[in-house]
């Protein structure tokens, strides 16, 4: 190990002998800690790209997964299991009417920012066409709430 007035006196020496070498024409000394290359260089932007690139397609995949299981139903959390949306209709740009299953009962809620709001408790739950899809949810609602009789 070289003692630390080696070390200050070092460089300075290279480079005196480096100086005096390219005077005479001669190939100048290699220099025992050398700079990494631009291709080695963690930090070149070529290598600063690439993991931005890498950590974006990483995250881009994060959030497909996470998309594909809201959208399958898999993602969505339920209280013991006991507690379920069924269905939902928009009702403004930031309002909605949501069917929810708690159990046996099933409620009809408003939801608006800031708000949640039982609008009515249903006496029969409201069973499942086959083959239907929101249109069925929401012909079953204005039946339920006496609004297709008139």
């Amino acid at each position: 190990m070289m003692s630390l007035p080696a070390l200050l006196t070092a460089k300075p020496l290279l480079a005196a002998e480096q100086a005096a070498a390219a005077a005479a024409g001669a190939q100048p000394a290699k220099a025992p800690f050398t700079a990494l290359s631009p291709s080695q260089d963690p930090m070149a932007m070529a290598s600063l790209w690439q993991l931005t690139l890498g950590m974006l397609v990483v995250l881009g995949l994060i959030l497909g997964i996470a998309w594909l299981l809201k959208r399958s139903g898999r993602f969505q959390m339920a209280a013991g299991g006991g507690l379920r949306v069924l269905g939902g209709l928009s009702m403004g740009s930031r309002e909605r009417v949501v069917l929810i299953q708690a159990g046996e009962t099933q409620l009809l809620l408003g939801v608006a920012p800031g708000r949640v709001q039982t609008l009515h408790v249903l006496d029969r739950p409201l069973q499942p066409q086959q083959g239907a899809a929101t249109a069925g949810f929401g012909e079953q609602l204005g039946r339920i709430l006496g609004k297709g009789k008139a």
